[in-house]
């Protein structure tokens, strides 16, 4: 009896043991990767989207293939997902993900800060359909170069020369009648009375903002580009059922699959709106009023500095200067009269004049190729504040105009 006793014991182990194997050994590639939250989707640290999950994209395939064919609902693997675009996001665009940290300060991020956009113009230029990212790298650069030579293993644009900007609008404040000067934006007289007490802190705080922006952008933008590039309309509907995009993203990426002309102008408006208004919108709130007054010096400054190096687009200055009137007297400035980081009135620049520029560049290949061609770091270079920091004072001090 025994003996018998240990023969079912011995077929049952082989019997269910067989059965059994295969489906712990399915589920060990996958199980731990549900249901993980994107801790770290706004670009504040390094790495990935979890800790939890690796960072090589074939084992991210492996275990993603497994839930497939396990049919767990998109949902539950939502980051699983988004993090295996990620990594090829990263990969193509010869990113280290694993090194990509903002906080690290400048120095070890200066050749990353400038991959970010080298990839957009790549993305472009072989996709001529995606818009949005030929825009991220002519305008989202142009932007940002005011505060980052990347010459310079530094990296810190000089802190005098926005001393001399805050000085020249000093000057001006102190030759203007009372009664004009009170009704100028918060933001000119904050440059003018705080701009000259800038430190290189605060610049160096300022950069790992626009950094942590920066990599939020991608982390969000770039896996679906990468998605749609690899795997079509399905690549994208698979994270829109994950909940990794929304309806506004994946109805984008609709038109773009259609491929008609106004299809693929309607989604560069959507992805642009997706990219400012919810991807960043809290993030430019908390840089400008950070570092007491200076968060705002600091986002007025790269708003006058800023030139997007899309053709026929105006500099902020040119399209919204401030003018006031009080009494018989009138005063009108080359000063912008809002701050990018706000979000009312940098949405209607982009809508008004920025977006509108490059969808007539898009319009016209022969022109657009050779401008978004161009290698960014040359873009970067022409955008620096201290190469147009003489015109930008010249400007200011000829285009004060005071009249009575």
């Amino acid at each position: 009896m025994a003996g018998l006793v240990r023969l079912f014991v011995v077929l049952g182990t082989l019997i269910f043991g067989f059965v059994s194997i295969p489906v712990a050994q399915a589920e060990s590639g996958y199980a731990a990767y549900l249901d993980l939250p994107s801790v770290n989707g706004d670009g504040a640290g390094g790495g990935g989207l979890n800790p939890a999950l690796p960072l090589d994209p074939d084992e991210l395939l492996t275990a993603l293939d497994q839930a497939r064919a396990a049919g767990i609902a998109p949902r539950r693997y939502a980051t699983l997902l988004h993090q295996y675009w990620l990594t090829i996001a990263t990969r193509n665009a010869d990113i280290d993900l694993a090194a990509w940290d903002p906080t690290r300060g400048v120095p070890a991020n200066s050749r990353t800060f400038i991959q970010v956009y080298v990839n957009y113009l790549r993305l472009n230029n072989q996709h001529p359909d995606y818009y949005w990212v030929g825009l991220a790298g002519l305008a989202g650069g142009s932007f940002a170069s005011g505060f980052f030579d990347m010459g310079d293993v530094a990296g810190i644009v000089s802190v005098p020369g926005v001393h001399q900007l805050g000085s020249a609008v000093a000057d001006l404040l102190r030759g203007t009648p009372a009664e004009l000067t009170d009704l100028l934006p918060a933001d000119i007289k904050t440059l003018g009375t705080e701009g000259e007490r800038l430190t290189a802190d605060d610049l160096t705080w300022y950069q790992t903002r626009l950094m942590i922006m920066q990599k939020h952008i991608f982390i969000d933008q770039v896996p679906m580009h990468e998605a749609y590039a690899a795997a079509g309309l399905a690549g994208v509907e698979e994270m829109y059922r994950a909940g990794v995009l929304d309806e506004n993203a994946v109805t984008a990426w609709r038109e773009i699959d259609g491929g008609a002309p106004a299809g693929l102008a309607d989604a560069a408006l959507r992805m642009t709106d997706r990219e400012q208004n919810q991807i960043i919108a809290d993030q430019w709130d908390v840089t400008s009023s950070g570092r007491g007054v200076m968060g705002r010096v600091m986002t007025y400054v790269s708003t006058v500095a800023g030139k997007a190096a899309v053709p026929g687009a105006l500099a902020p200055g040119v399209f919204a200067p401030t003018t006031i009137t009080a009494g018989n007297m009138a005063l009108r400035t080359p000063l912008p009269d809002f701050n990018w980081a706000d979000r009312d009135t940098r949405w209607n620049y982009i809508t008004h004049d920025l977006l509108p520029r490059y969808l007539e560049l898009c319009g016209n290949e022969a022109v657009a190729r050779p401008v978004l061609a161009e290698p960014f770091t040359d873009k970067l270079a022409a955008g620096r504040l201290m190469r147009r920091l003489p015109d930008l004072l010249g400007d200011l001090t000829a285009q004060w105009q005071l009249t009575t």
